[in-house]
């Protein structure tokens, strides 16, 4: 029984000291030496010293499987946290794309005009040449006879027109936030 005591106090004692130090500095032969002194025992015989080695290779096994598993928790938490950051970027592309006006599908009008973007299911961009004039026009359209047409609202701008609109976006964005941030 008192033989089984020792056991359980050097294995105690062995693993304490293992758990305190620096693993790159310590060997089995300085963990046998302090224990043997803190205990007061004498752990250089054979059995001893066996005894020991099996304490310090179960140890360091344990630490192997700890260092592995948390290898991989850091490694699934890492993924977990790219697919979170993947499905943000999407959600926020998703969110661009609908706010950016669609692109209609059918790339010219039955009259030769040139569908840029459809804004809204009345009104669209289009590219269209008048009297010899390439002109931009924002414009409703209405149906009539299950045919799409262009209605009196909206505005037509000559390229020049449109050079000079193309260039104050950046300011008219620029006063939009203004405007929202002041209404809040």
């Amino acid at each position: 029984m008192e033989e089984e005591n020792n056991r359980d106090e050097i294995k105690k004692t062995v693993i304490d000291i293992l758990k305190t130090s620096d693993m790159n500095e310590m060997t089995e032969s300085k963990v046998r030496k302090l224990a043997g002194d803190k205990l007061g025992f004498d752990l250089s015989g054979k059995l001893e010293k066996k005894f020991v080695k099996q304490i310090v290779n179960e140890f360091l096994s344990e630490k192997e499987e700890e260092v592995k598993e948390k290898g991989k928790q850091k490694q699934e938490e890492e993924t977990l946290e790219e697919v979170i950051e993947e499905e943000e970027v999407e959600e926020e592309e998703e969110e661009r794309e609908k706010k950016k006006p669609r692109v209609s599908p059918k790339e010219y009008e039955d009259n030769g005009d040139i569908i840029i973007c459809q804004l809204s299911s009345k009104r669209k961009v289009t590219i269209q040449d008048f009297k010899g004039k390439v002109l931009v026009s924002i414009r409703e359209y209405y149906e009539k006879d299950g045919e799409e047409r262009p209605s009196n609202k909206g505005i037509s701008l000559t390229a020049e027109q449109w050079s000079s609109f193309s260039k104050s976006v950046p300011g008219i964005e620029q006063a939009i936030k203004k405007m929202q941030t002041r209404s809040r």
